[in-house]
């Protein structure tokens, strides 16, 4: 059988995407695991072993750190997609402001043996994973790679994900938010709202409880869906009934929901958030 124009593309993501198995393989996408370190012992992120035992790990005060794959994987992976007949690739990844992924997949990407686009989508979880699948069903429709990274871009320009956290201390422990918030939030007992923002997590609201916060979360993200066509993801860390009635809320809700993901997280996410995170990511297509 002759490749067609559209396989000669390769599209390469990271493991915070959170994409489900059965759209990678559906999609040929391949994703490169960051790793999280519980307790002395190396993880792949996005394994259900490591999200549970993340969530133990937390909730027991053990020590958690994460890390970025280096240069030799991403390097690895664009050889294995050269050899496999790719022409060209598109990388796409977390955040550059969150981790260090996208330097690792563009130092790789300079001694490839085909053209590497690397793309900072400036998200985590679906707000990376709706840009991945934009690039590729542009590939798969007979896009080229830079209409592919358009295509990506665009989405992600138009995705907004939001956050509720049941604690910042996480987030102030790895260095994603100020010790001052992180103490103020503390103090007043109050339920953060955070979203992402120019490629950060950033706070948007303090709410009372955590019924409060959750309802106002549900709102804003029906307020960003509007009526046209959107897909969105719901996300959590040991929070499944949570996020059951959420999705099931959301669905009720938004008139021109098209594609409705839920998922839990992963430790490089989850690590830096904690048990009972609850994530929205609404994406217009």
């Amino acid at each position: 059988m002759l490749r067609s124009m559209a396989s000669t593309v390769a599209i390469i993501t990271d493991s915070t995407a959170y994409l489900p198995a059965a759209a990678l393989a559906r999609h040929r996408i391949t994703s490169v695991p960051l790793t999280v370190v519980i307790g002395g012992e190396a993880l792949e992120d996005g394994t259900e072993l490591s999200a549970r035992r993340l969530a133990r790990a937390l909730q027991q005060r053990q020590s958690v750190t994460t890390s970025r794959p280096g240069p030799a994987v991403f390097a690895d992976a664009y050889r294995a997609a050269a050899d496999a007949g790719a022409t060209a690739i598109v990388s796409l990844h977390i955040s550059a402001e969150i981790s260090g992924t996208w330097d690792a997949a563009t130092v790789a990407g300079r001694d490839a043996p085909v053209p590497v686009h690397v793309v900072d989508s400036g998200g985590v979880a679906m707000a990376l994973g709706f840009c991945v699948l934009a690039a590729a069903q542009t590939v798969e429709a007979g896009g080229t790679a830079e209409e592919a990274v358009a295509a990506a871009v665009k989405r992600a320009e138009a995705t907004r994900a939001l956050f509720y956290v049941d604690t910042l201390e996480h987030l102030r422990r790895g260095g994603r938010i100020g010790a001052a918030q992180a103490l103020v939030g503390s103090a007043l007992a109050v339920k953060p709202l955070l979203e992402l923002t120019g490629g950060r997590i950033e706070p948007l609201e303090k709410v009372r409880t955590a019924s409060r916060a959750i309802a106002r979360l549900e709102e804003l993200a029906v307020e960003h869906c509007g009526t046209a066509p959107v897909d969105i993801a719901v996300h959590h860390l040991a929070a499944a009934e949570r996020a059951g009635g959420l999705a099931e809320r959301l669905a009720d809700r938004v008139p021109g929901l098209a594609e409705l993901h839920v998922s839990e997280v992963g430790a490089v996410l989850g690590a830096h958030t904690g048990p009972g995170l609850l994530g929205v990511v609404v994406s217009p297509r």
